[in-house]
């Protein structure tokens, strides 16, 4: 009787042991879910990034300025570049003078916009696609971290436009290069990279492939650039020889630049309407006033549904 009761015994201290095993692989399991399914929503709900560089303050906001708000509004972290100080941007002071009055507009952006903003001295009107400045962009993508990268289409009218373009795109696959640049970290993904509407229809590739809906931000888009006096109220006239009378009260500059540079550069062009009805569907009849991408291939590749994800604004 004495053994079968210290067996019974044995056995019940050998089935609690392995009742504990047992919950012990439960548990760990079930933390593991946790922290499988805490991994999936962080990546979920993981910040997203947008970088615009372009050659001169002024740039990104007349060309992306929209759809920066509205991505901001969104949660994203918005950069904006510019890769020249314009210090030749102005008929009037010298360029210390020219550089310094743009440098202070931009800080105003900044505030208007909740916006980061970076200048690089480089002179205007001599930006060069050289090694250099090439780092230089590599760098400004990875320390940003950038999901999308937006910058001037290569076929643009300005040679700043232009090498600002190519040094994008040279960057595009060297982003992911550990050893080029190593004391920044290279990224582990390719960020989608975008190019601006320019100036000149591409020939290779007349359509947009993505079109962003500004028309709730119009207004604000001006406020932003409303902030580069020095351009929109002296030098741009100057240079293009407009005989338009420049308003005299802050209400009337503002609907000055939203006629003459939100409305009229986002005018849903015909070969614009098919990608609108893309992306916004039922909703496309409410589209009045857009800004273009085009993608660069060199970059990330996505299909629509990834351009959907990063495009919040998007109906679903």
């Amino acid at each position: 009787m004495a053994l079968t009761r210290k067996a019974a015994f044995i056995n019940i201290i050998n089935n609690i042991q392995e009742m504990k095993k047992t919950s012990h692989l439960i548990l760990i399991l079930i933390l593991g879910l946790i922290a499988m399914n805490m991994n999936a929503e962080g990546m979920k709900n993981k910040e997203k990034r947008v970088i615009v560089i372009c050659a001169h303050p002024d740039d990104a906001e007349l060309t992306t300025g929209g759809t920066g708000i509205l991505l901001s509004r969104s949660g994203y972290k918005v950069k904006l570049v510019s890769l020249t100080n314009g210090n030749k941007g102005h008929h009037e002071g010298t360029k210390n003078e020219i550089a310094i009055r743009r440098y202070n507009e931009t800080q105003e952006v900044k505030k208007r916009m909740n916006c980061e903003y970076e200048i690089l001295n480089n002179e205007d009107g001599e930006l060069e696609a050289n090694l250099k400045n090439r780092m230089e962009v590599i760098r400004l993508i990875r320390e940003w971290k950038a999901d999308i990268v937006i910058t001037h289409p290569s076929y643009d009218y300005h040679p700043d436009h232009r090498n600002t373009s190519l040094l994008v795109q040279d960057a595009a696959f060297l982003v992911n290069v550990p050893k080029i640049l190593p004391e920044v970290p290279a990224l582990t993904e390719s960020p989608l990279f975008l190019y601006t509407r320019g100036r000149y229809a591409d020939r290779q590739k007349p359509n947009p492939d993505i079109v962003v809906d500004i028309t709730p931000v119009v207004r604000e888009k001006a406020y932003i650039i409303d902030a580069h006096a020095s351009q929109i109220y002296e030098w741009l006239p100057w240079i293009n020889r407009s005989n338009k009378i420049i308003p005299d009260t802050q209400e009337e500059k503002i609907e000055y630049i939203l006629k003459e540079y939100v409305l009229k550069r986002g005018e849903i062009k015909e070969k614009d309407r098919p990608v609108v009805e893309k992306w916004y569907g039922s909703k496309a009849k409410e589209v009045k006033t857009i800004e273009a991408f085009e993608i660069c291939e060199f970059g990330r590749s996505v299909d629509d549904r990834e351009i959907r994800e990063l495009f919040p604004m998007f109906p679903k």
